[in-house]
């Protein structure tokens, strides 16, 4: 076939039902062009084809005789939306950009063709990338940068932009796990459970079968790993694991949320040793708890709870309906769905050695994890996860696609690759456990929190410790209150930490019942939530939200008639800080370049961007003379990228390597007789290297308990949260008009990244309270909201302008005096939309998300 690529003629060959992005990623290596969703639905995969934009998944590779191809890599950054997108930090993990830039390149040409340099509106910005998915939340970026490439502002060079990494991933240079192709490679597929609970009796029909069934040999959901198989190609790896037979002895199974609770239910964990072995969704520790059939728990975090209690009692006996909010409040579980699947890349070296290319935010907890798992000395793994599509707090573990590829790398004595296909990674890959909260939360007569009761059942799948009401020990004071966390178990997929645990879910139902209490009182939400929270930073927060237009001008609490409302809900949230006391920074002159390195990773939170930064102003150099080597185990102690403990933990370290080599730099000058700036004293300081640590804080920490190296900080970030929606009340439709986010978390390292992380954690606030939802089959325990089109993210038509204003006092105690807010921004949104819902129509939604059809239910007379 001949095909011009990038502007070069090509003769290539493909197999008959190939695929254009199989074409390209698997014969011509162009890995810019990513493959996500498989059904046109993500646009990640957009090349143009004569000029026009395709999408490569469902375009045949046949199509191409005789027709021109261009792909990421053919724009060479030379493009102005390529500027653009660098410039307004239009990204994050980069998984999607390509897609996003090759759609953004054709817009803008075509615009500007027309409306010369105009800047066209956000309606018709959004229209024109409505193909494309950003999970990371990046879409207020790249608005701004597409109107920006349409006036012509980035038609010339620009200054360095914020993301050090930018121009990798906006080129499609940047190498991910699902990239990497080492000559022999093999493809992996992992044979599942087709049965929600069963014993297997035989695994036949394979050659080279790898085994990753627990020690009882049982499946407890469908999708469970059973086995691995590898061939040359992802095609022929397919096939082989058709090939292969499994035998079951099937076994009743607790499908169905509303029977497993019930006495005569089947038990999913009946012995005390399989209990031991049920995974977690918490990240950390697991508080222990008692088993009731398929309920765990209590788990308290009580303050005088018998007190609150009988409050409670006391106010429900004398239909205290004004000072006493009782409601019970749903969530259904949501879905990580990183664009870069669960992906690994093992081999074997001579010395018995082994390496992984893996998609992972803990890359050294991995490597330490693979060597006890395989038998082998730390420093006998080698782990790399040098660019990360997205995680959200699902790539945390050893999981089955690591040990799956390390254990068919050993069998086949070849490099393999094991990358979930996007069905299994919507299975598989990890969801927020959903939850049934009941509360009920007491006024005194001068509208003070009296009491507050909490329980809430969460809904892991065969995961345990969903902590959710415990969190509401940590916020509105020291008032009673009585909180009680369970599981109820299922023989459904695994739960996982995700983007603040517990947090969103917690707001969901704690900041429904503040508004409500608001509400009956008479007063304003944001007065009594200051009047209840001695948090200074919080407080501060509110001062400043309850001045804003937004507020002070919403419509009255269902004052509207007519089919579309406006309303305007506000809601705030706090998060612990967490930081690792062990983090360290080394830094090595190598050819005057000062080359920052530690065994961290970056997702797209912009880890390298915080470490080029701190050390390019301490010691006053220009961008381009410092190099941030990450994502690879070998060398110093870095962080997990989880529980907001990055930035807080690799910044200071930083801070300190610099000082430490401006010190050595200055102790060289004396005996070499050399002198200068810094970057004439790095050209005579070759090899020269130092380590940088981390700090204590001046006030110490809250707790010395340490988990997965991991320390509790003193004090609390904080955010508030204002939303207006409009609500279409003859569709039932909710759409987000605006946002207002007040963040304190101490000092910004980097402001545009922090503006980008905070656009992220709204967008993915807003997914969670109006379209993310895991559907499973009662019967069977499928699921079946296992793509793209059925499990729906938000896409750039669905983001309301956002504006974030940050606190940054309250951290001075803390080393370097910022702490991490990639979480708390995202846990107050969806009870600020549910409270805006409220305020526009009168009826208060109490199920997530809030679909069409529960709001039509809930508005009918």
């Amino acid at each position: 076939m001949d095909v011009t690529v990038n502007g070069s003629a090509r003769q290539v060959g493909s197999e008959p039902d190939a695929t254009v992005v199989q074409l390209l990623r698997e014969t011509l290596g162009l890995t810019g062009t990513k493959l996500v969703c498989g059904a046109g639905v993500c646009g990640a995969c957009t090349v143009h084809i004569d000029g026009v934009p395709k999408v490569a998944c469902l375009t045949p590779a046949a199509v191409l005789e005789g027709k021109a191809v261009t792909t990421v890599e053919g724009l060479q950054g030379k493009h102005p939306v390529q500027r653009a997108f660098a410039a307004h930090d239009a990204l994050q993990c980069g998984y999607c950009t390509p897609g996003f830039v090759m759609e953004a390149s054709s817009f803008v040409d075509r615009w500007r063709a027309e409306h010369s340099d105009t800047a066209p509106s956000r309606a018709e910005i959004a229209a024109a990338l409505a193909g494309h998915l950003c999970r990371c939340g990046a879409y207020e970026g790249i608005y701004a940068a597409v109107a920006a490439a349409c006036t012509g502002a980035h038609d010339t060079d620009d200054a360095p932009p914020p993301r050090v990494e930018a121009m990798q991933k906006i080129t499609g240079q940047a190498l991910y796990t699902t990239d990497v192709q080492p000559d022999g490679l093999l493809d992996g597929v992992i044979i599942r459970s087709r049965h929600a609970h069963a014993r297997v009796t035989s695994v036949t029909g394979g050659d080279k079968l790898v085994d990753l069934l627990p020690a009882d040999r049982t499946v407890r959901y469908v999708g469970q790993p059973i086995a691995a198989v590898a061939a040359g190609t992802p095609a022929a790896a397919e096939a082989a694991a058709e090939r292969v037979q499994v035998n079951y002895e099937v076994l009743p199974a607790a499908v169905d949320l509303g029977r497993a609770e019930l006495p005569d239910s089947p038990v999913v964990y009946p012995t005390k040793e399989e209990r031991k072995q049920a995974p977690a969704s918490a990240e950390g520790l697991v508080m222990p708890a008692k088993w009731n059939g398929n309920v765990r728990g209590p788990v308290r975090m009580n303050w005088r709870g018998p007190l609150a209690l009988k409050r409670i009692e006391q106010a429900r006996a004398h239909g205290e309906d004004r000072r006493l909010v009782e409601a019970t409040f749903t969530a259904e579980p949501q879905v990580h769905t990183p664009l870069e699947p669960h992906a690994c890349l093992a081999s074997w070296d001579e010395a018995g050695d082994l390496h992984l290319w893996v998609s992972t935010q803990a890359v050294a907890e991995v490597a330490e994890r693979a060597a006890e798992r395989f038998g082998l000395r730390p420093e006998q793994v080698h782990a790399s996860a040098v660019h990360v599509g997205g995680g959200f707090g699902s790539k945390l573990n050893l999981t089955s696609d690591i040990v799956a590829a390390a254990e068919l790398a050993r069998l086949h004595a070849a490099p393999v690759r094991v990358l979930l296909s996007r069905a299994e990674e919507l299975t598989d890959g990890g969801h927020r456990p959903g939850t049934r909260a009941h509360i009920a939360m007491l006024t005194d007569e001068d509208g003070n929190l009296a009491a507050l009761t909490l329980d809430v059942h969460g809904d892991g799948g065969v995961s345990v410790g969903s902590g959710v009401a415990s969190l509401a020990r940590f916020i509105y004071g020291n008032a009673p209150r009585r909180l009680r966390d369970f599981d109820i178990v299922t023989n459904r997929p695994p739960a996982a930490p995700f983007r603040g645990p517990g947090g969103p879910p917690l707001a969901w139902v704690l900041e429904q019942a503040v508004d409500e209490t608001a509400h009956r009182r008479g007063e304003d939400p944001i007065a009594l939530r200051r009047r209840w929270d001695g948090n200074s930073k919080r407080r501060a927060l509110y001062d400043v939200a309850a001045a804003l237009p937004l507020w002070t001008g919403r419509p009255a609490v269902g004052s509207q008639t007519g089919r579309f409302r406006r309303g305007v809900g506000v809601a705030a949230a706090n998060w612990m800080y967490f930081l690792d006391p062990g983090t360290q920074v080394e830094l090595t002159v190598e050819e005057g370049i000062v080359v920052a390195r530690t065994a961290t990773q970056d997702m797209g939170q912009g880890a390298r961007s915080v470490i080029a930064d701190v050390i390019a102003a301490e010691l006053g150099l220009p961008p381009d003379r410092v190099r941030v080597d990450i994502g690879r185990t070998g060398t110093v102690h870095g962080p997990t990228s989880g529980g907001s403990r990055t930035t807080p933990s690799i910044a200071p370290a930083a801070l300190d390597a610099a000082a430490r080599l401006r010190s050595a730099l200055a102790a060289k000058t004396p005996a070499q007789g050399t002198g200068g700036t810094v970057e004439q004293l790095l050209a005579d300081a070759e090899g020269l290297r130092v380590v940088g640590k981390r700090r204590r804080d001046r006030r110490g920490y809250a707790t010395p308990v340490r988990v997965g190296g991991v320390i509790i900080g003193r004090g609390f970030t904080g955010a508030v949260h204002v939303t207006e929606v409009e609500v279409d009340t003859r569709l039932g439709q909710t759409r987000v008009t605006r946002v207002w986010g007040g963040i304190a978390a101490g000092r910004l390292y980097s402001p545009a990244l922090a503006l980008s992380q905070c656009h992220g954690g709204v967008v993915q606030g807003i997914g969670y309270a109006l379209y993310e939802e895991r559907i499973t089959d009662p019967a069977t325990g499928v699921v079946l909201s296992d793509n793209l089109e059925d499990y729906r993210i938000p896409g750039i038509g669905d983001i309301p302008e956002i504006d974030i204003h940050f606190h940054e006092e309250g951290f001075d105690h803390v080393d370097g005096g910022g702490v991490g807010l990639g979480e708390v921004c995202t846990m107050p949104v969806a009870a600020s939309v549910g409270n805006a819902v409220h305020a526009a129509t009168g009826w208060r939604p109490r199920h997530l998300p809030i679909r069409p059809d529960r709001l039509l239910e809930g508005l009918r007379p």
